[in-house]
């Protein structure tokens, strides 16, 4: 069968959204039949445990245009996002999350920066509404840190929601990091890139799943895939407190050869084996995340399993067999 040819690919990762992936469908059609040109939805189900599945195998039964790349258990949402771009077969491929903060209206003008000729459009957040102080502080603070800590431009408070030519999916696709930080591989790939500002809303229902934990492994993810400054500390902080011990010997012999006064040595003696052991744990953890990431590449195993996939075969795009 002839493969059909679609302008816009629009991947939709989704974990246990039943309360939203109905009203994400609704907007997203909405705006995508307002283009008056080809278009595929692709919905990502990250190994979800409610209905979600359910939820969208009834939607791609009723609309041809949506298809379905279902995992066999949860991978993660940046495994998720990867899968469906390597689903894509559209020229202009927009990532979108469907718990509906980041607006689907704001496709029609990443779709006009396109056709003027970008290669990546992403949307930078102006507000975060929803979210608590700490989640917003923390973000903010994150993304800077990493902007600094980078050999690459990252672009400050923008997240995954972004569209990119197809030409930049070709080239993110034959990337081989397991330890995906998507966002963070579209810098490092290039290309003509600019955003567009935006509101994020608050979340249209259910909850975040980022986790406090999975949100640090997201942040360890982005600064160990791309900077290698944590390993350079170690050096800093070792000079540093060789400086500061002989610093502190020598006050502590003149004092004691040339003064009445005597600081009490076990306790300083207490004090800075306990902030040398500290910064030796801290650094041995440092290494330890990229000698992990190391193992995870070295084992080879595929990105993602998937369980079922529903509308490929009808217009001949069916990639990964």
């Amino acid at each position: 069968m002839q493969e059909k040819k679609y302008i816009y690919s629009v991947v939709v990762p989704l974990y246990n959204e039943e309360l939203v992936i109905n009203e994400t469908y609704r907007i997203l059609k909405e705006v995508m039949d307002s283009t008056g040109e080809q278009y595929e939805i692709i919905l990502v189900n990250d190994g979800s445990y409610d209905r979600t599945l359910e939820i969208t195998k009834q939607i791609c039964k009723e609309d041809k245009s949506v298809k379905l790349v279902s995992f066999s258990r949860n991978f993660g949402h940046q495994i998720a996002i990867t899968a469906g771009i390597e689903h894509a077969s559209g020229q202009a491929i927009i990532v979108i999350d469907a718990d509906l903060q980041d607006p689907p209206e704001i496709i029609l003008e990443m779709i006009k920066k396109w056709k003027e000729g970008f290669d990546v459009i992403y949307g930078q957040r102006l507000e975060r509404q929803g979210e608590s102080f700490f989640k917003k502080t923390t973000a903010k603070i994150y993304y800077r840190v990493l902007k600094y800590m980078s050999d690459v431009d990252m672009p400050v408070d923008a997240g995954d929601f972004r569209l990119i030519d197809r030409k930049v999916c070709d080239a993110l696709n034959k990337l081989p990091e397991r330890n995906r930080y998507v966002r963070g591989l579209i810098s490092w790939l290039g290309f003509r890139q600019t955003s567009i500002k935006f509101v994020r809303k608050e979340r249209f229902a259910g909850e975040t799943k980022y986790s406090l934990k999975k949100m640090m492994k997201f942040a360890f993810d982005g600064i160990t895939s791309f900077s290698h400054k944590p390993l350079k500390i170690s050096t800093y902080l070792g000079f540093f407190i060789s400086l500061s011990g002989f610093i502190h010997l020598a006050v502590y012999m003149y004092r004691t050869l040339f003064t009445d006064g005597m600081m009490p040595g076990w306790v300083i003696f207490t004090a800075i084996v306990l902030i040398i052991n500290g910064i030796i744990l801290l650094m041995i953890g440092i290494l330890g995340e990229y000698i992990g990431r190391i193992y995870d590449e070295t084992k080879g195993r595929p990105l993602y399993i998937l369980n079922e996939k529903i509308g490929f075969e009808e217009d001949g795009n069916n990639p990964h067999g």
